[in-house]
């Protein structure tokens, strides 16, 4: 350790500090060599502070200086003196001060870093998680993190004013019936056996659940090996609750309160409680199971307008099941506009999309609309209640293929017009979820969340008949058209859970393969029980104004899943597999 004791941080100094004599230890940020003066900004965690060093102060302190460069590591010990009026630094929270050298210490010097230690930059990212030791030096990367510190002190702060335990759950644990996803971990012991790194701690805290602590959260590491996308990261962190004997209007209650003390670590104050909407309500309105309610231009149901049309296309669809949806944006648009919308329509596998138009001197309307007929199109603006200037889009299919498409063209009007307001927070619960969606690729049933989700106790006797009809005891937590989190009230039942996994096409032995352990549990005293786990990268990413995980993950993997810092993943060596009882195959 250095001789010399740090008395201040360099961003805490202030004019009351005048004459103060102090130490300060940070890296040398940009040195100025102005021959009499050298001036170097001196930065660590807390800030920046000048420093300058003066020949006729202290001579052998002012050689050294004109040594420094950026990145080199220094103490510097002097006194606190006032900047002249002119020469106040209003952008630095120490600019009205500086540091007038009397000793200087070198600590270690630095090579020329391969970019620049600032927030306005354009290296390539992968240069930058290449060297992620000196990107996390960015004043910018730092105040993420401090946030990201911030907004988990709030959590656990709330947490255990209302009672809860943080209780760490296994890291090495049981491969799921989703194995394809899971990172496996061989065993050195139990050659040909493996371990799996967890997807979510589900099993584990409804196992809390029947160890009767009833209250449990924890912040937790995460894991999933999923297909490559732009922004996913195999390992990530989520705020995981679960409590027993759930009221569901206390339990929404609780994670409100949560989300507001999050919020106010930004000076944010959310409104509750927040509203709930139906998965099936989401999907008529918005096209969306995770609506951006910042703005209206809701989807609208034009279908027993063209019911009642002359003969046409429209017609024909809706008189064979499928339905004619469509939305009213609030625009004129030119024939180019509209051949755009109808060309990003089709970009997502849609037919394309019609329009009706209502303009100064008429009407104006795609040919689907055109052969419904002059009657069809009066209809059609009186159910729209389309005005002079505003532009009817129309999907025509299948319902779910139509009101997607419809809540994608939403959005991208939404962002080509600048509907969404800026600095705006609307939560909102999603509740009743299908409790299976199917998958035809495998033609047969799946969980949409997980197949711990209780159903609705008025669906059950669907299970079997009907599954497409079954609706869960699921909600998700919206904000913004994104998803925060998702949960459900779960099976405390070792018959239905039993049940759901027949449903699932699992047999009675796989399932004891899987879940044994666990469906015995079930049968010594298990409380209802249920819960919600939250995407803390994602709450921090998007309070700190960030556009990407990575910005807040401190040593994130690229979109390819690969750590450039650490070359990793990468080959191990042969002795190593031969100790775990592995051979490598590869593709």
């Amino acid at each position: 350790m250095t001789e010399k004791k740090r008395t201040h941080t360099c961003g805490e100094l202030k004019v009351a500090d005048q004459g103060t004599a102090v130490v300060l230890m940070g890296w040398v940020h940009r040195r100025r060599d102005h021959g009499q003066l050298v001036f170097i900004d001196l930065r660590d965690r807390g800030g920046m502070t000048q420093v300058v060093f003066n020949p006729g102060r202290a001579a052998d302190a002012h050689q050294l200086a004109k040594t420094l460069r950026s990145e080199f590591v220094v103490a510097v010990r002097g006194k606190v003196e006032l900047r002249d009026a002119e020469l106040v630094n209003p952008n630095l929270a120490t600019g009205e001060i500086e540091v007038m050298a009397d000793d200087v210490e070198i600590f270690s010097d630095a090579k020329t870093t391969p970019f620049p230690i600032e927030d306005d930059i354009t290296t390539a990212e992968d240069l930058r998680l290449k060297y992620r030791y000196l990107d996390l030096r960015r004043p910018q990367m730092q105040r993420n993190f401090r946030l990201r510190h911030n907004i988990m002190m709030a959590i656990r702060t709330y947490m255990d004013g209302n009672g809860f335990t943080e209780v760490e759950t296994p890291f090495l644990t049981k491969s799921t019936p989703e194995g394809a996803r899971d990172y496996l971990v061989p065993s050195r012991l139990y050659n040909g056996q493996f371990y799996a790194l967890p997807q979510s701690p589900q099993i584990f805290k409804q196992l809390l659940m029947i160890a009767g602590f009833e209250k449990y959260f924890q912040i937790v590491r995460c894991f999933r090996d999923e297909d490559l996308r732009a922004d996913r990261q195999p390992e990530f962190t989520q705020i995981d609750i679960e409590v027993s004997f759930p009221d569901l209007d206390e339990f929404f209650s609780m994670v409100e309160g949560l989300m507001q003390a999050i919020w106010r670590v930004r000076d944010i104050d959310l409104e509750v409680p927040f509203p709930r909407m139906s998965y099936r309500e989401a999907m008529d309105r918005y096209g969306s199971d995770k609506p951006d309610t910042r703005f209206g231009v809701e989807i609208q149901d034009f279908s027993s307008v063209f019911a009642e049309a002359e003969p046409s296309l429209f017609r024909e669809l809706v008189e064979s099941g499928r339905t004619v949806r469509g939305l009213v944006a609030p625009v004129a648009y030119s024939r180019k506009g509209l051949d755009e919308m109808d060309a990003f329509v089709k970009q997502l596998g849609g037919a394309g999309v019609a329009f009706l138009q209502v303009n100064e001197d008429g009407v104006r309307a795609a040919p689907p609309v055109k052969k419904a007929g002059e009657a069809a199109t009066k209809a059609l603006i009186e159910a729209a209640g389309a005005k002079v200037g505003e532009t009817v889009f129309m999907v025509a299919g299948e319902r779910d293929a139509a009101l997607a498409h419809l809540g994608a063209l939403r959005l991208e009007l939404a962002r080509r017009e600048g509907w969404i307001p800026k600095d705006k927070w609307h939560f909102l619960w999603i509740v009743d979820f299908p409790l299976f969606e199917f998958n035809e690729d495998e033609n047969r049933w799946d969980a949409l969340h997980h197949p711990f989700t209780s159903p609705l106790d008025e669906d059950q006797d669907l299970l079997e008949s009907d599954p497409g009809k079954v609706r869960a005891r699921a909600y998700d937590l919206v904000a913004n058209g994104l998803e925060f989190g998702s949960g459900s009230v779960r099976i405390h039942s070792r018959d239905m859970q039993a049940r759901i996994f027949r449903r699932l096409g699992m047999s009675d032995e796989e399932a004891r393969s899987r879940f044994g352990f666990f469906l015995d549990a079930l049968e010594f005293g298990t409380p209802p029980h249920g819960g919600v786990a939250f995407g803390l990268d994602r709450i921090v990413m998007l309070m700190a104004g960030g556009s990407s995980l990575r910005e807040v993950i401190a040593f994130p993997k690229t979109a390819r899943a690969v750590d450039l810092m650490s070359e990793s993943p990468s080959d191990v060596a042969g002795e190593q597999l031969d100790q775990l009882g592995i051979r490598v195959k590869k593709k």
